[in-house]
């Protein structure tokens, strides 16, 4: 893994031989393949063996279509180990820490997405790995949250807002994209420009409105009731933008960082006060009673390298 992402690093910054892009990114994703199998239960040694072969297949045979799917599968990967790796977090500063452990797998995975040189048009691909992302949260999730039996009407809540906000997000966006009227889209791209021009990038709206705060709240949730699977499974809308985030050759790597930090600490602001509002609904009144509820918060869950099932 390590020999993996010093040649994924070295060939970002064309350091180190051609062949390091192609190696790193075949040995990143076998790595996250096995290891998403050993945190979920499944058969480690096939599925690092599949994602071994079909990398290798999709390398030495050099076609186009091959190396982009072989890509797409990276970049799904990566987004939905980075949420499994998780565990619960009983305080904010510890959903902070998972997030943050997340966001950097989903970076590593990007370096490996990037790495099998696929050919894209950046709009389809974020969108298929998008939804191949959530698709394998959600049915990874189904398991460890026992079905839907484990949702409850709280839980069921949570996934339709969810999804609500999932749909209104990206269906704004296109919206915008194809038929917004040209004072509208003017008036929104000057942000953009503004946060660029300024800042040096602007934070992705889906990672900063639902992935991040899903994250950070589905993890503290965890420590409490196992219907917090079902929020970190929201997650991969913010692992898979990362995981996807150097597709796009007219985005420099510098404002790539710059547009998933500031996504990350906006996102993370939203989850504190969503973390808020769900404690002063639902738990213990006034100081004493918040360090009562944190303190019998002890809901068992596997280390993050031990399977969850």
């Amino acid at each position: 893994m390590l020999t993996g992402l010093v040649g994924l690093v070295g060939c970002l910054f064309e350091v180190g031989p051609g062949w390091g892009c192609s190696a790193g990114a075949v040995t990143v994703a076998t790595t996250y393949s096995w290891a998403l199998a050993v945190r979920t239960g499944g058969r480690p040694i096939v599925a690092g063996a599949l994602a071994l072969a079909l990398g290798l297949t999709a390398v030495i045979s050099d076609d186009d279509a091959l190396r982009t799917g072989a890509a797409v599968l990276t970049c799904v990967v990566a987004a939905v180990f980075a949420v499994m790796a998780t565990v619960p977090a009983v305080r904010f500063a510890a959903a902070v820490r998972e997030v943050v452990v997340a966001v950097l797998l989903a970076a590593v995975g990007a370096l490996a997405t990037v790495g099998f040189e696929p050919v894209v048009q950046v709009v389809r691909f974020e969108y298929a790995t998008l939804g191949l992302a959530l698709l394998g949260a959600f049915a990874l999730v189904y398991r460890l949250g026992a079905g839907l039996h484990g949702l409850g009407r709280r839980g069921v809540v949570i996934v339709l807002l969810g999804t609500g906000v999932l749909a209104i997000t990206l269906a704004y966006a296109e919206l915008l994209r194809r038929y917004g009227t040209p004072g509208l889209v003017t008036n929104l791209l000057d942000v953009v420009k503004w946060s660029r021009d300024n800042l040096g990038a602007f934070p992705r709206p889906l990672e900063t409105v639902l992935g991040i705060p899903a994250l950070a709240w589905g993890v503290h949730m965890r420590a409490r009731r196992r219907q917090g699977w079902w929020v970190c499974a929201f997650g991969v809308a913010a692992t898979a933008p990362v995981a996807s985030a150097l597709v796009n050759p007219s985005v420099t790597l510098a404002e790539s960082v710059l547009s998933v930090t500031y996504g990350a600490v906006v996102g993370l602001v939203i989850g504190f006060v969503v973390i808020r509002l769900d404690l002063a609904l639902t738990g213990p009144r006034g100081r004493r009673g918040r360090r009562a509820e944190e303190a019998g918060a002890l809901r068992p869950e596997p280390g993050r390298t031990r399977a969850l099932l």
